[in-house]
């Protein structure tokens, strides 16, 4: 009990990787402070959501440029999720490097592709489900969570929680989210959703980061915000708050 989980919305900048980490770690601080102890950031949230850019910048789980996130997972006792795309010897894949508090580093690969990513990115095979304090947490990215046999998947491997990454603009926000909700309901699983506040080349994701409990909606962010949306485990439950990072 009292573990507790937090999605960060953050504005990521086109290409901007240093940037980009500076937001990660304000948010990571924001989390360490309000005893968040496994955090997850919007899909390719190193680098913003751009596929054309995406193989040029691709990392590698021993990149020098993910130290930063490693040390910080390690001071501040917590577990980080952040998007990027992972190098392969042919097309990247859109992926999360999860970073745990004693300093392991292991990969989540983006398993279900929208029809104009397959031209810049390759699709992956394998889940990533993590324990911490009790609960397994199954990681998703975007696409992923549209597709009912993934969250099935990942319920059958045990996770009683699944948390995806995502770029979502206005116009899928409604229809992507009631298929959240309904995950949580139908499983009885903590269902959480990170999404970017910023413009890519995709479009203008919209924000309103959201976690829904089997009863519905627990709490969301409004489109602009840079916060946290935070849930916490109770003996009654979950309860979930957001907390502003700026």
């Amino acid at each position: 009990m009292n573990f507790k989980i937090g999605v960060a919305q953050i504005a990521s900048e086109a290409g901007e990787v240093d940037l980009n980490l500076e937001a990660h770690m304000d948010a990571i601080k924001v989390a360490a402070r309000s005893n968040i102890s496994f955090l997850v950031f919007p899909e390719l949230s190193l680098i913003g959501y751009e596929p054309m850019i995406s193989q040029d910048l691709a990392f590698s789980a021993n990149d020098q440029r993910l130290f930063v996130l490693q040390i910080a997972a390690r001071e501040h006792g917590l577990h980080v999720v952040a998007g990027a795309p992972i190098s392969t010897n042919n097309l990247p894949y859109i992926g999360s490097f999860i970073f745990s508090p004693d300093g392991g580093v292991r990969t989540y690969a983006k398993m279900h592709l929208h029809p104009a990513e397959e031209k810049y990115f390759s699709p992956c095979m394998s889940y990533a489900l993590v324990s911490v304090s009790e609960c397994t947490i199954a990681n998703a990215i975007c696409a992923d969570m549209n597709t009912t046999e993934h969250v099935r998947d990942c319920v059958e491997r045990g996770a009683d929680i699944y948390i995806s990454g995502a770029m979502i603009t206005r116009n899928g926000y409604s229809k992507d989210t009631e298929v959240l909700k309904g995950y949580a309901w139908d499983y009885g699983i903590l269902v959480g959703m990170a999404n970017q506040n910023s413009h890519s080349s995709n479009g203008l994701s919209c924000g309103k980061s959201a976690i829904w409990g089997p009863s519905g909606l627990l709490a969301q962010a409004n489109e602009t915000q840079s916060a946290i949306v935070a849930a916490q485990q109770a003996p009654e439950g979950w309860t979930a708050e957001v907390i502003e990072v700026y």
